[in-house]
C-alpha cells in the first residue's frame, strides 16, 4: 500500500466512512496488538527478554521479534507465554478489530 492510499483510507476512515483493510494489514495490526502485549506484561512482571524466553522455552531473539510484531507464534506457544507471564491470554478477533490483553493470575 502506497503512502497516498493509506492517507486516502485515514482520511475517509476519520470522515466516518466504512473502510476495507487488505488482509495482510490485518493481520499485520494483529502480530502487532499481541507484540505489544507481551511486551506490557513482561515490563509489568520486571521481566527481561532472556529471563521471559527462559520461562516460555524460546530464545530471547525470538521473543524480541514477536514483541515487534514480526511473528506470529502457534497456539502451544501463546498456552507457554500465558503461563510464563502468569496470566490468562485474551484474544478477541472480529471483522477488522483485535483485542489481546493478559490478565494476570490472581495471587
Amino acid at each position: 500500500m502506497s503512502h497516498s492510499t493509506w492517507r486516502t483510507r485515514r482520511a475517509r476512515q476519520l470522515a466516518g466512512e466504512a473502510v476495507e483493510y487488505d488482509q495482510e494489514y490485518v493481520d499485520a495490526r494483529l502480530a502487532g496488538d499481541l507484540g505489544q502485549a507481551v511486551y506490557d506484561r513482561r515490563i509489568e512482571l520486571g521481566l527481561s527478554q532472556n529471563e521471559l524466553a527462559e520461562r516460555a522455552g524460546m530464545t530471547q531473539p525470538q521473543v524480541s521479534r514477536m514483541e515487534g510484531g514480526d511473528t506470529v507464534p502457534t497456539l502451544p506457544l501463546l498456552r507457554r507465554l500465558a503461563k510464563a507471564l502468569d496470566g490468562t491470554l485474551n484474544l478477541t478477533i472480529d471483522e477488522g478489530n483485535s483485542r489481546v490483553t493478559f490478565t494476570p493470575h490472581a495471587a
